[in-house]
């Protein structure tokens, strides 16, 4: 999930840290409110896994490798062939290693608002909810 994915994930969690679950189940109760909180759970769970699965992703693209691992070869490797190819690959490596921590920092943002909401509603369903 790249780009256009990754924004759709983002405005999924952005839209249920929104969410409160008071006026979501205003108005219901007993089976009506267990309906509408099984499925707010649900979403809430799928939205959270989509966003694991994502970090991971983008946890193994930050792992990939030290793009400055040429750092140890000496300047006489570095300017091999007149150096440029050498410096442009570490240089695509860094910015690619940049955008993905990037893009990480924003999803975690944004599941650390919706995991909360998460438990809320698993403490509402399992009665341990106050008041």
């Amino acid at each position: 999930m790249t780009g256009s994915g990754d924004e759709a994930l983002l405005r999924w969690l952005r839209d249920l840290a929104l969410v409160e679950l008071d006026a979501l189940v205003s108005g219901l109760a007993g089976e009506a409110q267990a309906a509408v909180l099984q499925a707010h759970a649900d979403e809430l769970d799928r939205a959270l896994a989509a966003a694991r699965a994502r970090a991971a992703e983008l946890v193994r693209a930050i792992g990939a490798g030290d793009p400055l691992v040429a750092l140890e070869a000496g300047p006489e490797v570095r300017v091999r062939d007149g150096g440029r190819d050498g410096a442009e690959r570490v240089a695509r490596r860094l910015a690619a290693r940049g955008a993905a921590a990037r893009a990480l920092a924003r999803l975690d943002d944004l599941a650390a608002g919706v995991y909360p909401r998460l438990v809320e509603v698993d403490r509402r369903r399992t009665g341990l909810a106050d008041g």
